[in-house]
């Protein structure tokens, strides 16, 4: 095994273990409802959602669609399982009209994802041109995982708190974005570095932020500003959710 063979593998396995991490990020939210027997005010959508982006990025690590990329399907398959495992959980407690639309939203995935395997496979005889598709949608689908945690860093920016942005998983993003980016470099893989190159950016910014607001406590903020209700209330165990997938 020579040098660049050695960091790819290198990376590669700390990817996993970086991955792995985010994706069981959100299992004191789900210890939480199945001990309530409730979802309360959790969103079920991120886990869906992140279910597509896992089926998709193990699809591209698959052999039969690129090559030295089984390292991504391994933590991709790993991270399937365990968000199929949130969304049953979900859907077991959710009230019926939730439930409803979490079977919907999992009806679409499971047919988009269905669709883009038929076709890499049936459609396309040649791997570059099957690559080419399944890593354009992976990677569609990888920065908008990556971008949804925006909304949180806004969030943080107005309230000049990081009390719904954990240091712990700021940081693994960081590192998981940037283990992929190195690793889709080595390998020269654009449908790599390009969304985990994006995810490492905002890893970086996430980690910034929580430097500059690290020591304010948002109680204090919203008692000496005049736009001190950001409707926490009951929308904070959801906020607090989604942002834990978005992470994953």
């Amino acid at each position: 095994m020579n040098k660049g063979n050695a960091l790819h593998l290198v990376f590669g396995i700390f990817g996993n273990a970086t991955g792995l991490f985010l994706f069981l990020a959100p299992t004191v939210t789900f210890k939480r409802i199945i001990t309530n027997k409730s979802t309360e005010q959790f969103s079920g959508i991120p886990y869906v959602m992140t279910l597509l982006n896992c089926l998709l990025a193990a699809w591209y690590g698959l052999p039969i669609i690129s090559t030295n990329n089984i390292l991504v399907s391994a933590i991709n398959g790993t991270g399937a399982v365990i968000e199929s495992i949130y969304v049953l959980i979900f859907l077991i407690y959710a009230t019926k009209k939730e439930k409803a639309k979490i079977l919907g939203l999992l009806i679409v995935i499971v047919s988009i994802f269905s669709t883009i395997a038929l076709v890499s496979i049936l459609a396309f005889h040649k791997e570059k041109y099957r690559q080419l598709l399944c890593g354009v949608v992976a990677s569609l689908f990888s920065i908008i995982m990556y971008a949804s945690p925006l909304s949180v860093m806004r969030m943080v920016i107005k309230t000049k708190s990081v009390e719904y942005m954990p240091f712990l998983l700021s940081l693994f993003v960081f590192l998981c974005g940037s283990s992929w980016f190195i690793y889709g470099l080595i390998g020269n893989d654009k449908f790599l570095y390009i969304p985990n190159g994006f995810g490492c950016l905002l890893g970086a910014m996430q980690l910034s932020l929580y430097a500059i607001y690290r020591n304010n406590k948002l109680g204090d903020i919203e008692k000496s500003t005049a736009d001190g209700s950001l409707e926490m209330g009951l929308a904070k165990p959801q906020h607090y959710d989604q942002k834990q997938s978005n992470y994953s």
